[in-house]
């Protein structure tokens, strides 16, 4: 699923410093002859791009004994520009780092250089550096966004998942926070962040930003089907799995929408296991295959389930005073089934106010903001989705059904 979006920029070799810059330094050091030749000598070099040439007339200079330390910030500084134009990118790190910590260089200048070595570790494949040092950027001051995703990716290709899930996610909520779209691509890397570390519960939020924002059947299929694998997980909802399957156009099988509809058919409500057979139907999974003949006779129990169930509806809604609140409800999610939605819902209204023994609120909760679905009323069927929570998946399928009827509204 993941792509990574490795298109950094990547700060190869650094220009010298200002004139201005270069001649403050002067008048506080100096670069003896013997250092001083061979180092202008590489300088010319890089400035005619002959880094390699360069590489090597700045390691004589290196090689000079009893240097200065700021001969040797200068020195180690021109071996890190060539050896990043000569393709050593382990050397040059090594260097941009070294003069990172150096007494001689500006503050400006340390920011550069961390940048400069986080870039060349990453390249090098050193990842531990690179978001080491890319750090070291950001706290002397850097705000350099090509920096922070090396940083961001270095500890993804580290495999430092933690800490990357929790990077990302802070800049996610930092561009929400601020009005902006985070990027496709920087979501896909903090879903595969989590799923790296076995978090499911941080894996599913991250595909509910990806489908937020970019609502593609794919991340449908990973946020559904991995609702119902996570722990704790209650198989009381495996018929409201399905609901969303449908809804997404998830359903993969024959087997998933028989079992949904023989669900149906088991909680009493056979309209409902009719229109999963008839979809099945259309998606061209039932009714053909060795299994047809079986698909047949359910189609059939459903059809002639249905036609009881409606000959009883009227005189069901009639008596719902004698009702128990069970009861109550699920005649009036059958009402909404049927069609009949406004006297249904306020059925399933009544009978939560009284309280449902036997169901938790939440999953009466959730099943009543798909009934208001049902009906045509998507903004009511947000509002109560959004108050349902709990661990077993209620709240998770709550969540998604929210997101799908937000952007679809």
């Amino acid at each position: 699923m993941l792509r990574l979006f490795c298109a950094l920029t990547v700060l190869a070799a650094f220009s010298p410093p200002p004139a201005c810059a270069q001649d403050q330094a002067a008048k506080a050091q100096t670069v003896r002859p013997e250092v001083g030749k061979p180092l202008q000598s590489a300088i010319d070099l890089l400035k005619g791009k002959k880094a390699k040439e360069a590489l090597a007339m700045a390691r004589e200079a290196q090689a000079v004994p009893s240097k200065t330390p700021y001969e040797s910030y200068m020195v180690t500084r021109v071996i890190a520009q060539a050896a990043a134009g000569a393709g050593e990118p382990g050397v040059a790190a090594k260097a941009f780092d070294e003069i990172t910590g150096s007494a001689s260089a500006a503050d400006a200048e340390r920011r550069q250089f961390a940048a400069a070595a986080a870039g060349q570790y990453y390249i090098a494949k050193d990842y531990a550096k690179a978001a080491e040092l890319a750090a070291r950027h950001a706290k002397l001051g850097g705000t350099d966004k090509s920096v922070h995703t090396i940083y961001v990716q270095a500890l993804y290709l580290g495999n430092n998942f933690a800490a990357a899930a929790k990077a990302i996610s802070a800049d996610v909520e930092a561009e929400e926070e601020a009005g902006k779209t985070p990027a496709e691509e920087e979501l896909q890397l903090m879903a595969n962040a989590y799923l790296q570390q076995r978090d499911t519960a941080g894996y599913g939020k991250a595909l509910e930003k990806l489908l937020t924002y970019y609502p593609k059947r794919d991340y449908w299929l990973n946020l559904v089907y991995g609702i119902a694998a996570r722990p704790g997980f209650s198989e009381r909802l495996a018929i409201d799995v399905a609901r969303l399957k449908i809804e997404t156009g998830t359903m993969r099988t024959a087997n998933e929408y028989l079992e949904a509809a023989q669900l149906s058919l088991i909680d009493g409500f056979p309209a409902e296991a009719a229109r999963i057979i008839d979809k099945g139907y259309a998606a061209g999974l039932l009714g053909s295959g060795p299994e047809a003949a079986r698909h047949k006779r359910l189609k059939d129990m459903a059809a002639r389930s249905l036609a009881e169930d409606r000959k009883s509806l009227n005189a069901n809604a009639d008596a719902a005073e004698a009702k128990d609140a069970k009861t109550l409800f699920n005649e009036g999610f059958n009402l909404v089934l049927n069609g009949k939605s406004e006297q249904g819902l306020q059925m399933m209204e009544n009978a939560l106010r009284q309280g449902i023994a036997g169901r938790r609120p939440d999953h009466a909760r959730l099943q009543l903001a798909y009934a208001y679905h049902l009906a045509g009323q998507d903004q009511k069927a947000v509002q109560i989705f959004r108050t349902v929570q709990g661990t077993d998946g209620a709240g998770a399928l709550a969540r998604a059904w929210a997101i799908r009827l937000a952007r679809a509204s």
